[in-house]
């Protein structure tokens, strides 16, 4: 009787999973295909049946960066046929601090040690519970529960902040007997002269809006994200690349274009040796329609044409080379261009990223545009406008000014509508006048984010790369941007990076899945002729700018973007700004 039933059981079981069916499948295909490893055939033929892979467990822990500080990685473990498997691990940039766009600033060592603690502590624990089953193909669920937790955590951290705000006015605010503290005396009379030259600075200057400080942990939010989507991919046995481009699309398009690759030429900025401190970077653009492997060999030649021996790098993988004035790096590189044959307005273009937020002195309520030479916000704007006058391949200016100097940004704007686009690389909201803004994927941006702003905006859009792990090439191609910049062709990372990208672009060729690049504006400059809108490669880059007012996108390295939540609650009457994809950068997107 007691083997009865054990046989009734087993033969119940084999029905209710279909067992002996799908034997009999597996083995009239085996016979008929007759594969020569006849075990692995069966293998691959079960493993389809398989259950969906689901996430089991994550483990964040410490790493360094390429800058050797600390940040997080995350590892995603997966049940997959039964077994657990680590799937991948991920991680994105951190940015603490409002200097984060200085070259010689160092993040506070022990701060970057509680965010990074605190990030683990997430990851490890509510996290790892939150996820637990979920499959790693389900991105946009995930990014919701991510995103949903972090905005409980961001509410629960204002609330903190706002107490000991609180404390600090109130301890401040009464004696030790209770009584309120005496009135502070009133300010002496000011000279007539004094008084005017004080409010002629004030109405020059308006004062630096207060940065906003990184929520504690909220890279791991990121990280997590990214993790989750290089799961996914793997699983499915795809590129991350499709399967960002699938997530955008809710299916896998038939063609991806390579973006165009920016590259750093030069930095001259604070930390150059010369007078000059305007140009943080200096920044090549190609036509497009040029192949990774093409522009990797001109620019190379341009870079070792215009770099003196034994110069310094910067960290975006470029010289730091020293100048006196603002006009002689771009005399040396349409010197350097001349001399090897390459059209600078025709074959090259430039664009820099003035870094100007940096340069200012709130004491003399001007830039320090050079050593010992300052310039008041009109001043700088006439700079500029010679600079375009001269150079008319110059065609972006990154943070020309700060973001309150509203009217300079109007002015330079009007003033070069079809021939300079002004990008903004900062918090949003932008200055009116913008056209583009540099982001990056950092924090608590998720891959939803990402995707999401890239469906919704339409344009002319850059992702940038230089400090850590971000998946720059294979993002930039998934979510269709027009523009990547992966920094200077100098140091193994950003080489890495270049590689990856030109790999991406040989495996689209041999599919035959490789798209061109096509042209959203019809008018770049009133020099140059009308782009045909047929033309899948334009002769040359088109205009960051819009002709009808949207913005234009890219994905940046240096820029900090909120997530959805948070952004539609605070700030809903702006425009939305996201964490790698608007339009020129150098971040920590790796591939």
């Amino acid at each position: 009787d007691i083997l009865d039933g054990g046989e009734k059981k087993l033969a119940g079981f084999y029905r209710q999973n279909r067992i002996p069916e799908e034997m009999e499948k597996a083995l009239n295909r085996l016979f008929f295909k007759q594969p020569e490893d006849v075990h692995g055939y069966l293998a691959s033929y079960f493993t389809k049946l398989s259950a969906a892979p689901r996430i089991n467990r994550l483990n964040g822990r410490k790493v360094y960066d390429t800058r050797g500080q600390l940040s997080v990685e995350v590892e995603v473990f997966c049940i997959i046929c039964n077994e657990e498997q680590n799937v991948c691990s991920a991680s994105v940039s951190s940015c603490f601090g409002s200097n984060e766009y200085s070259v010689d600033w160092k993040p506070n060592c022990q701060e970057r040690a509680e965010h990074v603690k605190t990030a683990i502590e997430w990851i490890n624990e509510p996290l790892n519970d939150m996820l637990k089953g979920y499959n790693p193909c389900d991105q946009s669920q995930i990014d919701h529960l991510l995103s949903k937790f972090f905005m409980t955590q961001y509410l629960e951290w204002k609330d903190i902040l706002q107490r000991k705000e609180e404390e600090k006015i109130y301890g401040s605010g009464e004696s030790d007997d209770g009584c309120p503290p005496p009135t502070a005396a009133a300010p002496t009379k000011e000279k007539r002269g004094d008084t005017k030259k004080t409010t002629s600075i004030e109405k020059a200057l308006p004062p630096t809006e207060p940065t906003e400080p990184v929520v504690p942990g909220s890279l791991g939010i990121g990280s997590v994200s990214l993790a989750v989507a290089k799961a996914g991919a793997k699983v499915q046995g795809i590129p991350l690349y499709k399967h960002i481009a699938s997530l955008k699309t809710q299916e896998t398009p038939a063609q991806l274009h390579i973006p165009i690759c920016l590259v750093t030429l030069m930095s001259c900025g604070k930390g150059s040796p010369g007078k000059l401190r305007l140009m943080e970077e200096v920044i090549l653009i190609p036509k497009a329609g040029q192949s990774v492997t093409e522009l990797q060999k001109e620019m190379m030649k341009i870079m070792n044409a215009s770099t003196k021996a034994g110069a310094v790098m910067h960290d975006s993988g470029a010289p730091i080379l020293g100048f006196e004035r603002a006009e002689q790096p771009l005399e040396l590189v349409a010197e350097a261009s001349a001399n090897l044959g390459l059209a600078l307005g025709a074959e090259i273009y430039l664009a820099v990223n003035c870094a100007a937020a940096e340069l200012m002195d709130h004491s003399k309520g001007k830039y320090e545009v050079a050593t010992g030479m300052f310039k008041s916000p009109d001043e700088l704007l006439d700079l500029y406008q010679s600079l375009i006058n001269k150079f008319p391949a110059l065609v972006a200016l990154i943070n020309p000014f700060r973001k309150e100097d509203n009217e300079q940004w109007e002015k330079l704007r009007n003033a070069n509508t079809d021939s300079c686009s002004l990008l903004f690389e900062g918090k949003a909201p932008p200055p009116p006048a913008v056209r583009g803004y540099v982001v990056k994927h950092i924090h608590d941006t998720t891959v939803s984010d990402l995707v999401h702003f890239a469906s919704e905006k339409q344009g002319n859009r850059l992702t940038d790369s230089e400090l850590q792990h971000c998946v720059l090439p294979p993002q930039a191609v998934g979510l269709g941007l027009d523009y990547i910049k992966l920094g200077g062709l100098i140091g193994a990372e950003r080489m890495t990076k270049y590689n990856r990208l030109l790999s991406i672009e040989e495996e689209l060729a041999q599919r035959g899945a490789q798209g061109g690049m096509t042209t959203r504006l019809t008018v770049w400059s009133q020099k140059h002729a009308a782009l045909d809108s047929a033309s899948s490669t334009p002769p040359f880059p088109p205009s960051f700018g819009p002709t009808s007012g949207v913005p234009r996108h890219i994905a940046g390295e240096r820029t900090e973007w909120r997530s959805a939540q948070r952004w539609r609650q605070e700030q809903t009457h702006t425009h939305r700004a996201v964490a790698v994809i608007q339009l020129v950068g150098t971040g920590h997107i790796a591939g």
